[in-house]
């Protein structure tokens, strides 16, 4: 490293210790490295958000490259530029000087260029007899040059959150057409729930998208809607099979003998089908079906699942199972792992687990795990909602339960 490359500006100004470092860096360019100029300020405009700069700073740098004689800035060339505030004024589209200057201290400190002050602290060049530069006192573009590699990364890292933001903002525009639609199809076709609570929500969701000028912000929007998407779909998928049901008795609640849900009933044999290839895979193994409860005793037990039920009160089967898929997306458990549970537990059993799991949700770190676990033992044969029921209600409160 040579001395004779750190140089202090003129006047008042003072120097910095990363303008010192600046200097280091463009005087460890790699010997006979070149760039293209105007690639090098392309690039430094795509990053200008990383680089702190502004338009203004943009075209004063443009007004500097321009006095530049050559398209590319060459190692051991003489890359000082020294033209006056009046010349740079006039190519920087007559910006004021207050503000030229303004912005040449902004490109210093983005450490895009290097000021190289002549002792009196004018702008000028000495010419040898062959009319050669021997010395310029003005603006260096080195730093550019040094740094030409670095501003190509960051023009590309922000060209890559370009495309992401963009990404996640046509998401977003498609989780609002959804909800939005599937809203207005609930109320104007009849269909259960609490409709109004859940505008509310997504009015609100909206509401704070406005305020949000981060990615993370916008990841954080894109995941409420997605999840509030996520309820409303299933909420509707429950009604519809609802629906189906009453029309067929047999397509989903046929493991029901006694259809009075304060009378305790068990599930049909199971033939082993159900379960697909599952139950082929462990031909020789036979699980006893879940026994079911009154539904007033689960109630009694679980008595916070009614407060996601329309209405906030539980009658009927249909309602408590309902109220689950909302608990289900409010606790975070993956509709595939609720799928998992209805199939081998059935419907009504699986919203009872989840009326539990929401009773003892202060005690359980992950409700979709802790449903998953049931499930593998409910499987096995191994599990049976009894001594939960009969442990919530001897509690008296939620999450005194010791694990099933």
């Amino acid at each position: 490293m040579q001395t004779e490359h750190i140089t202090t500006p003129f006047g008042r100004r003072p120097v910095t210790l990363a303008l010192v470092k600046t200097q280091f860096e463009y005087a460890g360019i790699k010997k006979g490295k070149s760039a293209d100029k105007w690639k090098i300020y392309r690039d430094a405009c795509d990053a200008r958000s990383l680089l702190g700069l502004r338009d203004r700073a943009l075209a004063v740098l443009n007004a500097l490259l321009s006095f530049y004689p050559e398209t590319d800035l060459i190692e051991g060339a003489n890359l000082i530029v020294f033209p006056s505030n009046a010349q740079l004024s006039t190519r920087a589209n007559g910006i004021a000087g207050t503000t030229l200057r303004e912005n040449l201290a902004l490109l210093v400190q983005a450490g895009l260029i290097l000021r190289n002050d002549s002792p009196n602290g004018k702008r000028y060049a000495r010419k040898g007899r062959d009319g050669s530069i021997e010395t310029a006192y003005g603006f260096s573009l080195a730093p550019l040059l040094a740094r030409s590699e670095e501003l190509a990364l960051m023009a590309q890292r922000v060209a890559e959150e370009k495309r992401r933001v963009k990404l996640i903002k046509e998401k977003i525009t498609i989780a609002r057409r959804d909800i939005r639609k599937l809203i207005s199809a609930a109320i104007e076709e009849g269909v259960s729930g609490d409709w109004q609570s859940i505008e509310n929500h997504f009015v609100a969701i909206i509401s704070s998208l406005r305020t949000v000028n981060t990615t993370t912000g916008l990841e954080e929007t894109l995941d409420e809607l997605t999840l509030l998407r996520e309820g409303i779909v299933n909420l509707l998928e429950v009604q519809l099979i609802s629906r189906e049901s009453d029309a067929n008795d047999d397509d989903i609640r046929h493991h029901i003998q006694n259809s009075n849900t304060e009378s305790i009933y068990e599930f049909e044999p199971s033939s082993g089908n159900e379960l697909g290839e599952r139950a082929r895979q462990e031909p020789s193994r036979q699980r006893e079906p879940i026994k079911g409860f009154p539904l007033g005793m689960v109630i009694r037990a679980c008595p916070q699942i009614s407060d996601y039920a329309p209405g906030g009160k539980i009658e009927h089967w249909r309602e408590l199972m309902t109220a689950a898929v909302v608990v289900r997306s409010m606790l975070g458990v993956s509709p595939s792992a609720y799928q998992e549970a209805c199939e081998v537990m059935g419907p009504e059993n699986a919203a009872v687990a989840i009326a539990c799991i929401l009773e003892r949700e202060g005690h359980i770190k992950s409700a979709g795990g802790y449903l998953r676990d049931l499930t593998a033992r409910a499987e096995r044969g191994e599990f049976s909602l009894g001594p939960m029921l009969m442990a919530l209600m001897r509690a008296g409160a939620p999450g005194q339960v010791r694990s099933a």
